[in-house]
């Protein structure tokens, strides 16, 4: 394998880890306003009878049927997926919105010596409602205000990762990743970011040693954006993790402390 995608393929395992921050947990101001069907459960949708026998694995460490309720899809959602990977998340997602809902499954296209057997094998001939987008995080080549959703499931502290020979961007500017997940979004639209905890205070290039990063950065990212922070939960935690250890710490693995921030396009 070239020397640039053995660190990378230790990165991108670290979406299969587990862990999240003890942040209290406050109301949604956007609770009860989507009315397109009823309720949405969760926890059937780990049954579906075509999802693939392989994602039973994870269900444990990752607690999706919690953390989709957290984030709140709905039917008939359009949804950006930033760093789908092989797509654990995104074949949920698919059948929570539904026939007249859209999935946007992105991933940079450096990943593709990573996944794209994965992807091809999630898309090919199913999930109709799915569609891959092969971009940085800085260039999601979708319109203005065209999406309900966008989530970034332990990918935020990508933007610092650095891969050998490479000195910065590897994936994507910070500031330009973000405001691309606001341009997006539409007015009143969500975006779900949920990453490894690093110590308060760590800097940002954390993301290219531990696989970590401080919270308080991604809120910093989002907030000056335009987006405002309207939740947090605790539904990760482990906070027997103080941060500090690599996610790939055997002691460690799928067992990480991380945060779930909700933040709402304001406007």
């Amino acid at each position: 394998m070239h020397r640039f995608l053995l660190p990378l393929a230790l990165v991108m395992s670290g979406l299969m880890l587990g862990g999240c921050a003890a942040v209290p947990l406050t109301p949604d101001p956007l609770a009860g306003q989507r009315l397109a069907a009823p309720p949405t459960d969760y926890t059937a949708l780990l049954t579906h009878p075509d999802r693939p026998s392989e994602d039973f694995k994870d269900d444990t460490a990752r607690k999706p049927a919690e953390v989709l309720k957290f984030v709140g899809i709905d039917y008939g959602m359009t949804i950006v997926e930033i760093e789908a990977g092989g797509g654990y998340y995104t074949e949920l997602m698919s059948y929570a919105v539904g026939a007249d809902g859209k999935v946007y499954m992105q991933n940079p296209v450096a990943f593709d010596a990573l996944f794209g057997d994965a992807i091809t094998a999630r898309l090919d001939d199913r999930l109709e409602n799915v569609q891959a987008l092969r971009t940085n995080f800085d260039a999601l080549t979708l319109p203005d205000a065209s999406a309900d959703l966008v989530t970034w499931f332990l990918g935020p502290h990508e933007l610092w990762f650095r891969p050998d020979g490479v000195t910065e961007d590897a994936f994507g500017n910070p500031d330009k990743a973000f405001a691309e997940i606001a341009r997006v979004l539409k007015p009143g639209g969500t975006f779900v970011a949920i990453d490894h905890i690093a110590p308060a205070g760590t800097p940002p290039e954390s993301g290219s040693d531990t696989h970590r990063i401080d919270p308080a950065i991604v809120k910093e990212f989002a907030l000056a954006a335009g987006l405002e922070l309207v939740a947090s939960s605790d539904i990760l935690a482990n906070l027997k993790d103080d941060g500090t250890a690599s996610v790939f710490d055997p002691a460690l693995r799928r067992n990480t402390n991380r945060f779930i921030f909700k933040f709402r396009k304001t406007g």
